[in-house]
């Protein structure tokens, strides 16, 4: 889970992140991104285009990758959007709880200048328990536009 996202700028960040970890990384994005011309460019740097109008759908297509595919490591933003939220989308929850997947969070530090790994949360069915860590975690992290930031107390 990477968050904060408030900056398209976040998406360099990801992407030097992935490249210091050395592992293929896969990640969503609204599937207007995925049109002429990045299209292609977003595909060959791991992305998968999702249609958020059918978030269900999308859950279970995303759980069948990971149960079809040992290696698969995936990538959401949980705002779901570049502005500010009072509320996280719960689907990479959903995604993690039905994969049995573990929750890895991480993000940009504009004031560090650096991508963070932070805590692994194994999601037990208890969303507002289990992500308590995470909430604690991403307040710590320096986002582009703090305005646009989405700090929760609760999904």
């Amino acid at each position: 889970m990477g968050a904060s996202h408030t900056s398209n700028w976040d998406f360099l960040v990801f992407l030097g992140t992935v490249a210091a970890l050395g592992r293929q990384v896969r990640f969503i994005g609204k599937h207007s991104l995925f049109k002429w011309p990045m299209g292609g460019f977003m595909r060959a740097l791991g992305g998968v285009p999702v249609n958020r109008s059918s978030p269900q759908d999308m859950v279970s297509q995303i759980v069948a990758q990971f149960t079809s595919h040992d290696d698969f490591v995936l990538v959401i933003a949980p705002e779901g959007t570049r502005s500010a939220t009072t509320k996280w989308r719960t689907g990479f929850y959903q995604i993690a709880l039905k994969a049995n997947v573990p929750i890895v969070c991480a993000g940009p530090d504009y004031l560090l200048k650096r991508g963070v790994i932070g805590p692994v949360i194994h999601p037990t069915g208890d969303v507002e328990a289990d992500l308590k860590p995470a909430f604690a975690f991403f307040r710590t992290l320096h986002p582009r536009h703090p305005e646009r930031a989405s700090f929760p107390d609760e999904c």
